[in-house]
């Protein structure tokens, strides 16, 4: 039986994208000569791959159990076939995945993307929010790299902190209140960003320790969500210092009115990376634009 591996790479291109189309122009080829491609992986495979569900294409139980496997595998024969020596960042064409919460990405995600498109400009960088299952995504290959606070990490996994932050309180500048005081910082009410929608986190546990807390008004999701109900209804939000470049004209930053631990920014990345010049590139790149855009 005769195996064409670039068969392997369209796969792996079609499970990720989860469209012809989509496909089609991340390999450079045409609508039809893409969906010619998946008639050749479904006689191969025995499989239909893809299906259609109304306006759009879900993958076979067949194909979810493999997308992992075939994912690794591209991966690998890249890494055999096309060693990288030296890295022309004019003609890379590559598409890195970035996993990180909603904060950092709005303090990050705006800087890198003006700085890959001035160096890279051939490289489409996906961002993620954060998910349950964290290291998952670098384990399977589905994310490239990942920021966290988190410092310890197994040992499959490399990491590096990259920036460290401190928390500070945003909120109207009008406010009667003195949010770098103890009073007026718990006098207002607050606006807390969680994923998970949770009313407490470390703010709550400093707040406690010093025989004191804040009333928590409302829980978001983002940042922005929590900077637009700050701004409309007179509340406060803490967020990390780099998130405050963002502010809006209506909005100020004060220091908690309790000593806070500071809060590191972890870059995290399999090990199967270690060698990747392209890889490297992205990471010392994500380092840079945290460097010059953090808190001083």
């Amino acid at each position: 039986m005769h195996l064409d591996l670039n068969l392997l790479v369209a796969l792996d291109v079609l499970l990720d994208e989860g469209s012809v189309g989509a496909a089609a122009d991340r390999l450079h080829l045409s609508q039809p000569a893409m969906s010619r491609t998946l008639g050749r992986i479904r006689r191969a495979t025995g499989d239909e791959i893809l299906v259609r569900a109304g306006r759009v294409m879900l993958p076979t139980p067949y194909a979810e159990q493999i997308r992992g496997e075939v994912h690794q595998l591209v991966a690998r024969a890249r890494t055999i076939f096309v060693p990288e020596t030296e890295l022309d960042l004019a003609t890379l064409e590559r598409t890195f995945t970035l996993q990180c919460n909603d904060v950092v990405a709005s303090a990050l995600v705006p800087r890198l993307a003006a700085c890959v498109a001035a160096t890279a400009p051939g490289v489409c960088l996906r961002v993620l929010g954060e998910a349950d299952t964290n290291l998952d995504g670098l384990r399977q290959g589905t994310v490239d790299v990942r920021l966290t606070d988190e410092t310890t990490h197994p040992a499959d996994v490399r990491s590096a902190t990259v920036l460290t932050d401190t928390l500070v309180a945003v909120g109207r500048h009008d406010l009667a209140a003195d949010p770098a005081t103890t009073a007026g910082f718990t006098a207002v009410g607050h606006v807390v960003v969680s994923r998970r929608g949770r009313r407490r986190d470390r703010v709550d546990d400093v707040l406690e320790a010093h025989g004191t807390a804040r009333r928590v008004s409302l829980t978001v999701p983002t940042l922005a969500m929590a900077l637009a109900a700050v701004t409309a209804a007179g509340l406060l939000t803490v967020v990390p210092g780099m998130a405050v470049a963002g502010l809006g004209p209506e909005l100020r930053a004060w220091p908690l009115p309790v000593p806070t631990p500071e809060i590191p920014a972890v870059l995290a990345w399999h090990t199967r990376h270690e060698r990747d010049t392209a890889h490297t590139w992205l990471r010392d790149t994500i380092r840079d634009v945290l460097s010059v855009g953090g808190p001083r």
